[in-house]
């Protein structure tokens, strides 16, 4: 059974007792990511998630780290657009020791500047790394230019420039600000007792500060903007992604876009892996997928290639699009790719980790519990008109973004115009 309790500083705790399995996972979720930031701090919220490891005021960050590997437990965390979290998995006799330990990166990190420095260091090879990953920055360089100057459209991991210069007392004042209890949830999954827990987080936790005037404050919804964007690198293949300004993770049009997405480019039987790689073989590699926010999304259509394919490639991507705006997609592509979504949907909850996730996700998203039930009658409820209309709404290729890395010498961007 899955309950909701609050903690006595607001912090709103999900619990799901699973009483047949022999782990847990915990997770905690804060409601700041890079789309809080602003010019001064951008990279900012990553930096937090990475000092987070570096040493508290009982534990250095070899014993986080050495303690965590004791209990066989496994402890991460990640940086998005909207949200930090930091979890773990472990034995259900271990769970204890994990909350501890990341109740107290959470409350008692030192962010000593040395460390800062030394961090801030790791950080920039990072930003390299994703610069040397054409498949990763074809893919951020649209969002950036997508959503222009709105905070949605920062790289999680800031740049070089800003990241070198955020402060201690930065971080401080960010986390002073968003790191509060009306701006967390925990979600706890597995085989627990759900009192000794709950009294566990409320020791470890409650004296987080309860709330902050900032949290609450609105994010102004950005706007999409069309545009063509590349970056020349010499490499053997050519990066492409397309954008469609898309819906928000809110919308009730979402599992129409889940099924569409599997239609059109989300596994290996859809449309454009079947007839642009397998059948034509002009990519190495083809799929589609959505990046939706609160305020608004993207669709995406990524495709790898040699640069003398480039054109072909796009205009067979706009082919496939116009075909389905004009046919629609059968009977039985539907029923099948409502039958794949659900068993993945289904698989995918047979876990500790994938329940905490769930139910930490749907009440950060949405501020209530998705029962499976209502996912899939969601799916169920699509039809093939929901298909056609959304793609006759939202895949318009006059309007469609696109993204180039790789060698450009011989790719003539008008081309790729529909």
């Amino acid at each position: 059974m899955t309950k909701i309790n609050q903690l006595s500083n607001k912090v709103t705790v999900v619990t799901e007792v699973l009483p047949y399995l022999q782990s847990a996972s915990f997770g905690i979720w804060v409601k700041a990511g890079s789309s809080n930031e602003d010019e001064s701090n951008n990279g900012i919220a990553h930096i937090i998630e990475h000092m987070l490891f570096k040493g508290t005021t009982t534990r250095s960050a070899k014993q986080i780290a050495d303690e965590m590997a004791r209990i066989g437990g496994n402890m991460n965390a990640f940086t998005s657009k909207e949200c930090t979290s930091y979890y773990a998995t472990t034995l259900s006799e271990h769970l204890p020791i994990a909350i501890d330990i990341i109740s107290d990166m959470l409350t008692n990190s030192l962010i000593e500047e040395k460390a800062l420095r030394r961090e801030k260091g790791v950080i920039i090879e990072e930003i390299d790394m994703y610069d040397d990953s054409p498949e990763d920055l074809v893919h951020e360089m649209l969002q950036q230019r997508i959503w222009k100057d709105h905070p949605l459209g920062y790289m999680i991991s800031g740049t070089k420039k800003i990241v070198r210069k955020v402060t201690r007392e930065q971080i401080l004042d960010f986390m002073n600000t968003y790191y509060v209890g009306e701006n967390m949830i925990i979600s706890v999954a597995g085989h627990f007792d759900e009192d000794t827990v709950i009294s566990l987080l409320e020791e470890k936790f409650g004296e987080i500060k309860a709330e902050s005037s900032i949290v609450n404050k609105e994010i102004t919804k950005p706007e999409y903007n069309r545009v063509q964007c590349k970056r020349h690198k010499e490499i053997e293949q050519l990066h492409c992604n397309i954008a469609f300004d898309c819906i928000s993770y809110l919308s009730e049009e979402r599992y129409a876009l889940s099924i569409l997405n599997s239609i059109l480019g989300g596994s290996v039987n859809s449309r454009l892996f079947q007839k642009i790689r397998e059948n034509s073989g002009l990519t190495y590699s083809i799929y589609s997928y959505g990046s939706s926010y609160r305020e608004t999304g993207l669709f995406h259509i990524y495709a790898a290639m040699n640069p003398a394919q480039t054109a072909t490639v796009v205009k067979k991507i706009y082919q496939i699009i116009a075909e389905i705006k004009k046919k629609g997609v059968t009977p039985q592509e539907l029923s099948m790719t409502k039958e794949q979504i659900k068993t993945e949907l289904i698989l995918g909850n047979e876990s500790a980790k994938s329940r905490m996730n769930s139910n930490g996700k749907a009440l950060l998203n949405r501020g209530r519990l998705i029962p499976i039930e209502e996912l899939i009658e969601g799916i169920d409820k699509v039809s093939l008109n929901h298909i056609i209309d959304f793609v006759n709404k939202y895949l318009n290729m006059a309007t469609a973004s696109v993204s180039l890395v790789g060698n450009l010498k011989d790719v003539d961007m008008k081309l790729l115009e529909y």
